[in-house]
């Protein structure tokens, strides 16, 4: 082995080292009780630091099929990834409700949310699902979270990234829709924070006939752009874009 590849071989092993102590780091938050959801993520935006969140049953147990019935509290923070230290926090009751609709997911969105150049977002993703096959429902709902001092605010509430539903048969004949959103940084702002552009794709499927008979045409419709911008406190989100 040459001096160079050894020292390369040793930066390397320091890097998977550095980096195996960064991810053990992020430690998810101690979970109570048997239902929810614990995540934990660093933030890129901010190298030393992690977002933790929570979110656990709060009452109204009913056994089902897909698991309790109930409402979820959220608890989200950002941490010391060296000490787990909390350095900022939030918390909301009620924040989720399973039911039919059930709460399937709970995930951290880490995507580059350039809100000003000082200040980037982080997101939160929860994911419902529904139990019916011939009536569809899937829903996927981000918002967005800035620090400021030793608080976590909300600026975007639940914007519905992906959703899925309709009615049919389960076999072929029925109507059902599929709507995905993206969203970017705008070049313009509004009250000091960026102005955001959600790309919309749509997708309705139509299905006739039984068996080999079976018809289905599938069409996507044009994207269609719209800009989101803060208010002063908050994302402005048209009503069909905002999530229960």
């Amino acid at each position: 082995m040459t001096l160079k590849s050894g020292w390369m071989g040793f930066t390397a092993l320091c890097g998977l080292v550095m980096t195996s102590q960064a991810f053990a780091a992020c430690e998810k938050p101690p979970f109570y009780g048997d239902f929810g959801y614990s995540v934990c993520k660093d933030w890129p935006a901010y190298p030393g630091l992690a977002i933790t969140a929570i979110s656990q049953f709060e009452s109204g147990f009913s056994a089902s099929g897909s698991g309790p019935e109930g409402k979820y509290d959220l608890d989200l923070a950002v941490v010391s990834a060296g000490d787990s230290k909390p350095l900022a926090t939030y918390h909301k009751s009620s924040a989720f409700e399973s039911d039919a609709i059930a709460f399937e997911d709970l995930q951290l969105d880490t995507a580059r949310y350039k809100l000003t150049p000082d200040l980037r977002a982080f997101g939160v993703r929860a994911t419902f699902k529904g139990s019916s096959r011939v009536n569809p429902m899937d829903e996927t709902l981000l918002s967005l979270y800035v620090k400021e001092g030793n608080t976590l605010r909300p600026v975007m509430d639940r914007l519905i990234t992906y959703q899925y539903g309709g009615e049919w048969d389960g076999n072929c004949a029925g109507e059902r829709y599929e709507i995905t959103r993206t969203l970017e940084i705008g070049k313009t702002s509004s009250h000091g924070y960026a102005d955001l552009i959600v790309k919309t794709v749509s997708m309705s499927t139509v299905g006739k006939g039984e068996g080999e008979a079976c018809e289905s045409n599938s069409v996507t419709a044009k994207p269609v752009q719209t800009t989101l911008r803060y208010d002063g406190k908050n994302y402005v989100l048209p009503g069909d874009f905002k999530g229960v």
